[in-house]
């Protein structure tokens, strides 16, 4: 069944489509529809589990099997075929004496990577493997292009973003990764419509002026027919509190977020978020309804509360700790908090961490917040000092958010420079963003005003004033918390995934120059 070592891969396809050819010759379309399998692999596993063959003899059944081949063992006038299934593995045994002539040369015509139906009592080999012996054999689907010489797995990275298909079909654990991502967001949809929630959708395209709910920049575009310029969503949140105005006090989004940002192991520039919102809730609520769902997430996915990420055990189980930004952001520069905030000694003291930085990037960070207030000078150096000293094997709270780093975030009562806010850090990655909702209109007005002078003077992720959304809160949203959460960065959590695209079916990838057709072999952010 193996080509020759040395065969280009053009002859290769030219082999297999006369292979097709011979197919239609003995009757069998290589590309045919109709059949459907009644059994899986896993259906086996579970009739027989471990039972020795003189067990299985006494009650074989017929099992009727479909899938892809992975690997053949040749013997003559006999085969093992290595098949998968959405379920799982299971060796199919081809005996010319069982499946007769016509079906003996159909099983000749056969490539790895072919699509297969098989149908015959089940047997356990001398080798102790479960097998299907089939009475009846046939090719379902012709593979023309070769699955990788090594079916075990793509060994090129960045063959398997490119090409899933094949990634799926040959690799061990990616069908599993995004088996555990579904049920990820299924357990994300049950928990909360347990809890009273109303699943929506919101527009995807929003008018310029629309395009807020986080520091980001958007992608644009242009529908021709009206005329207008829009934006692809970089959130849900503006257009899910106008719901909340409305009268439906608990909602939540699962959908597509899309950023134009740059691309590294926690970012792609088209990823999945759920943002929800209560009425009458506070961020300390959803404090406690976020250690919840990230508990029943690592049980009902993983089975355990304890998980493994990257050599690291994380225990998520609640409750979580607690880390002030202010605090921590403070301490890195040397300064007090309140003398931190009140802006004496930060110039020195921001100078100072630059110097001690050198040349890094963080040096070159703290430079650029240099001009910028106190709080966010603060943030900054909770970015680049504080999240490496968050706790390794448990999730914190990170809290004390100052005013101007949140601004769609309510003032805290007590201490009118912060707001009530909140951000989860798993494994040195930030998962989820809450806060207690502003829903003072002329607060709001003014933070927009104040967003759009950040946008003026230059910063592209300033958010744009959104009349329509003071016009919502000036009818009045009842006391309100939301959140948002990272759904691929929680897979990546309960998957062990190094990188965000190994949890994303097809990620965003530069073009490979100057590929012509046929050269190539097979191989959210939260707020």
């Amino acid at each position: 069944m193996a080509e020759e070592l040395g065969t280009s891969e053009r002859e290769i396809v030219a082999q297999r489509q006369r292979k097709a050819e011979a197919l239609r010759a003995l009757g069998v379309n290589p590309w045919g529809n109709g059949h459907t399998p009644r059994h899986l692999a896993a259906d086996l596993l579970s009739r027989y589990g471990q039972q020795p063959a003189e067990e299985i003899a006494r009650d074989p059944g017929s099992w009727s099997v479909a899938g892809r081949v992975l690997a053949v063992r040749s013997f003559g006038k006999a085969a093992f075929l290595k098949v998968r299934d959405r379920s799982g593995d299971i060796q199919v045994w081809v005996k010319k004496d069982k499946v007769g002539d016509r079906g003996f040369e159909i099983y000749k015509l056969l490539d790895v990577g072919d699509i297969v139906a098989a149908e015959g009592p089940a047997t356990r080999t001398k080798t102790g493997e479960l097998t299907v012996e089939a009475a009846t054999f046939t090719i379902l689907t012709k593979s023309v292009h070769p699955l990788p010489e090594k079916w075990h797995g793509l060994a090129d990275v960045e063959a398997r973003y490119r090409q899933r298909y094949v990634d799926l079909a040959v690799t061990p654990g990616v069908r599993e990764t995004f088996v555990r991502r579904a049920r990820i967001v299924t357990t994300i949809r049950r928990f909360l419509d347990e809890r009273g929630y109303l699943e929506v959708e919101t527009p995807t395209l929003h008018r310029p002026e629309e395009a807020g709910g986080a520091a980001a920049r958007p992608f644009e575009t242009h529908h021709n027919a009206l005329g207008l310029d829009l934006k692809l969503r970089i959130a849900t949140e503006l257009h899910l509190k106008r719901l909340v105005v409305g009268g439906l006090e608990r909602v939540y989004e699962i959908g597509r977020i899309w950023r134009n940002e740059g691309i590294d192991r926690r970012h792609n520039p088209e990823f999945t978020s759920i943002e929800f919102y209560q009425a009458y809730a506070t961020h300390e609520d959803l404090m406690a309804l976020t250690e919840q769902l990230l508990h029943r997430l690592a049980v009902e996915v993983t089975g355990s509360a304890v998980v493994k990420f990257q050599g690291q055990e994380i225990d998520l189980t609640p409750p979580y700790p607690r880390v002030s930004l202010l605090a921590e952001g403070a301490k890195a520069l040397g300064l007090p908090v309140e003398e931190a905030l009140a802006g004496k000694g930060l110039a020195e003291a921001l100078a100072r961490a630059a110097a001690r930085e050198n040349a890094s990037e963080d040096a070159w960070k703290l430079e650029q917040v240099a001009q910028r207030s106190p709080g966010e000078i603060l943030a900054a150096a909770f970015e680049i000092f504080g999240e490496k000293q968050l706790p390794k094997d448990r999730p914190a709270f990170v809290v004390d958010f100052p005013i101007e780093t949140s601004p769609l975030s309510r003032r805290r009562d007590a201490d009118p420079r912060l707001v009530d806010r909140f951000e989860l850090f798993v494994a040195g990655m930030e998962v989820a963003n809450a806060f207690s909702e502003l829903n003072d209109p002329a607060d709001q007005r003014a933070r927009f005003e104040a967003q759009v002078k950040a946008r003026a003077a230059g910063d592209e992720e300033a958010m744009p004033y959104d009349e329509d959304y003071v016009r919502a809160l000036e009818i009045g949203m009842p006391p309100t918390a939301g959140e948002g959460i990272g759904i691929d960065r929680v897979a990546m959590l309960l998957t062990d995934s190094a990188s965000i695209r190994d949890v994303i079916l097809f990620p965003l990838l530069k073009p490979r120059a100057a590929a012509q057709p046929g050269d190539e072999g097979p191989g959210g952010k939260p707020e």
